[in-house]
């Protein structure tokens, strides 16, 4: 009896050892099952990590890290092998086929597959819709820290504009005059003997010694013979050859001082002084004392500055607007805060083929002689005002290359249209629309460049900056 409850006892013993080595084998099964799983992670963790991060909507924005737009997309993970990570934000525009693939920095490079730009960067697709919309979207924040303003396209009565020049103040030159005489000599003294006297009509200019010809060479009769003709029609008292003599000497160039010495003295004289013509200041002067002049040979040259010209350089496409007796303000270097005002009193019928430039004539009045010839002048001239309505939009609203033009047009909702249109005439802070708008259509007029910055506008312009149709350009 004994012994049955010994071998029953050992029986359930080895029935709790076979038990307890089930357990334990499933839990070292279970245990290495684990132990495999936790030796696979750091197969996964091997996997590459990005190298920087990408706008998810292909933009030039990039990031070190982590980041989120500001509508709180995710930015694209970009890895070694330049290979980005799926977009998996909604895309801005998903409607329609892909069309083609713009370049990533806004280049005018598209095409038919996808590619990447010399940095690395994935092409940007386009679809069907966005292509001939070439709407642009900003977000409502960015429109706020831009400080966006627009403008509405209005129709206006006329419009008045002001063309910029250039000019040079100068001589007037139907105030100028050159003193010479009929006859050789010798200048004897001067009694002007500086260049930029001021003299008046009739004063002393020089004395001269009049030279007459050797007899063989003589061609015609000299001053000193007219001379005598004088004497000789003195003292007959023929008052009839008393007048042609004395016309005939004050062709010859003899001052009316000259004429009253030989009426006075009876007897002709070679030493003759020249006297002024006119008033005004003396601009050059070849004479010097015991200096030979011959005939015709100008002694002093005397400018009379009580008005002046000045005169404009004036670009050839805004030359034609220019009319005369148009209004023109002038302000110089020399006198900074005044403004001198005259009008256009010539337009000269040449064209300056190195400037490309046209010449205009403002008389200017100068009563207290400020105004120097060759001084530098800034001009406004003031053309006239168009007489019919015309479609007008600030000036700071057209985004302008050079060759062709362009406006931002608000569609509503953050969404900008660029649109090409053609100008006309500009003056009053506004420029004319000759096409491409509409009245009461909304413009930007400020931040336009920081929007095609920030939305990659040039990509969206392709057409418009080509002047060819994208199917045209396309490889």
């Amino acid at each position: 009896m004994r012994d049955n409850r010994t071998w029953t006892a050992a029986a359930v013993a080895l029935l709790i050892a076979a038990a307890g080595g089930g357990y334990l084998l499933g839990r070292n099964q279970e245990g290495g099952r684990k132990a495999n799983t936790s030796a696979a992670v750091p197969h996964e963790a091997s996997a590459p990590k990005p190298v920087y991060f990408q706008d998810p909507d292909g933009k030039p924005v990039y990031s070190p890290t982590a980041k989120n737009t500001l509508d709180g997309r995710p930015f694209r993970p970009v890895y070694a092998d330049n290979t980005a990570a799926p977009n998996k934000s909604p895309p801005l525009s998903s409607s329609g086929k892909i069309l083609y693939y713009r370049n990533p920095m806004g280049l005018p490079d598209i095409s038919r597959a996808p590619k990447k730009d010399s940095m690395g960067m994935d092409y940007i697709p386009v679809h069907q819709g966005e292509e001939d919309s070439g709407v642009v979207h900003v977000s409502p924040g960015r429109l706020q820290m831009l400080g966006v303003t627009t403008a509405p396209a209005v129709m206006r009565s006329s419009l008045a504009r002001t063309i910029r020049a250039t000019g040079v103040i100068q001589h007037d030159e139907s105030k100028l005059a050159a003193v010479t005489t009929k006859f050789d000599g010798v200048v004897e003294k001067l009694f002007v003997s500086t260049t930029g006297a001021h003299v008046h009509a009739g004063d002393p200019l020089a004395r001269v010694w009049i030279q007459t010809p050797e007899t063989m060479m003589q061609i015609g009769p000299d001053v000193i013979t007219r001379q005598i003709d004088y004497v000789i029609a003195l003292r007959d008292k023929n008052a009839a050859a008393i007048a042609v003599a004395a016309r005939v000497l004050r062709q010859y160039g003899m001052p009316e001082s000259a004429l009253a010495e030989i009426r006075l003295t009876g007897h002709a004289t070679r030493s003759v002084t020249i006297v002024a013509p006119r008033s005004g200041d003396v601009v050059e002067k070849p004479a010097i004392e015991g200096g030979h002049f011959n005939t015709g040979d100008p002694l002093f040259k005397i400018a009379d500055h009580s008005t002046v010209w000045l005169i404009a350089d004036v670009q050839e496409q805004d030359l034609g607007a220019v009319k005369l007796g148009a209004p023109v303000r002038a302000t110089l270097v020399s006198y900074p805060g005044r403004v001198f005002t005259g009008k256009i009193d010539l337009i000269y019928p040449m064209l300056t083929a190195e400037t490309r430039t046209g010449r205009a004539r403002v008389v200017l009045p100068n009563p207290d002689g400020e105004l120097r010839p060759s001084m530098y002048a800034i001009l406004s001239i003031d053309t006239p005002a168009a007489g019919t309505p015309v479609l007008v939009i600030p000036n700071s609203a057209v985004i302008d290359s050079g060759t062709r033009q362009a406006v931002l047009v608000e569609k509503g909702g953050g969404q900008f249209e660029p649109r090409a249109i053609r100008i006309g005439a500009r003056g009053e802070g506004y420029v004319q629309v000759l096409s491409g708008l509409k009245p009461g259509e909304r413009v930007v007029t400020s931040a336009n460049f920081l929007i095609d910055a920030e939305s990659n506008l040039r990509a969206a312009l392709q057409t418009f900056a080509s002047g060819e149709s994208r199917s045209d350009n396309l490889p």
